[in-house]
């Protein structure tokens, strides 16, 4: 019986490692489209998050998020970053 390997990510905002379904990724995509990737697979570049308020307020106030992107913020995307909730996919 062979074990499956548990892809980790780490927090933009507080740089835990933790499995890559509890952490929410943001992704800017080819076409340079930002949104909320809840299931993983949009491809492009991504950053992830906890999803808890504390790591949503400290890569929104230290642009950790803009800063891996690469890419400026729009007040949609950072309005549904700040309305997570703790629950993930």
């Amino acid at each position: 019986m062979t074990i499956k390997k548990v892809p980790m990510r780490t927090c933009v905002a507080c740089h835990t490692t933790r499995p890559k379904r509890e952490l929410v990724r943001v992704v800017r995509k080819v076409d340079g489209q930002l949104m909320i990737d809840r299931r993983g697979k949009v491809s492009g570049r991504g950053a992830y998050l906890c999803p808890t308020p504390a790591c949503v307020a400290e890569a929104l106030k230290s642009h950790r998020i803009e800063r891996a992107l690469e890419v400026s913020l729009t007040p949609e995307l950072i309005e549904e970053l700040q309305q997570l909730d703790g629950g993930v996919r």
